[in-house]
């Protein structure tokens, strides 16, 4: 190995925060992906093409985001030896959601983006019944009660 592949090494990984943290929460590729919906409705009722052009782009941005989201639990906080006797449709339905992220990404579909949040809603209550934000979230303070 010389000098400069020791220096730039052609393999680069990615994580959520490259450690992996251990937090992980659905919520955010939901956000995201409502975005994607949005979009498109606002870019079904604007006949500017302007508007429409930079529609696109956003939208495009924002599924990339949600799918990055939707890989992070795959990789990350899935793990067959914890998951799949309890939830066997996670495998799946977590395939799904990110193949369903590719479709909403390529198209200006509403119907599309509504069948990538219901994918993602169901990630999600998996998660939820599998610990959810309390095992892989940090505890809000609780808050100060109030004086009258």
């Amino acid at each position: 190995m010389n000098l400069m592949e020791w220096i730039h090494p052609s393999r680069t990984v990615e994580a959520h925060c490259d450690l992996p943290c251990g937090i992980y929460d659905p919520e955010q590729a939901r956000i995201e992906a409502e975005s994607c919906l949005k979009i498109d409705e606002k870019y079904a009722d604007s006949k500017d093409e302007t508007f429409r052009a930079r529609a696109v782009v956003i939208k495009e941005e924002r599924a990339e985001l949600a799918k990055h989201h939707l890989d992070v639990l795959w990789s990350d906080w899935y793990k067959p030896e914890k998951h799949d006797a309890k939830f066997p449709q996670l495998k799946d339905v977590l395939k799904q959601a990110v193949t369903q992220g590719s479709k909403v990404k390529a198209s200006m579909d509403k119907a599309e983006a509504q069948k990538w949040l219901d994918l993602i809603d169901q990630v999600d209550q998996i998660w939820q019944k599998a610990g959810g934000p309390q095992e892989t979230r940090v505890a809000r303070p609780a808050a100060a009660p109030t004086r009258a």
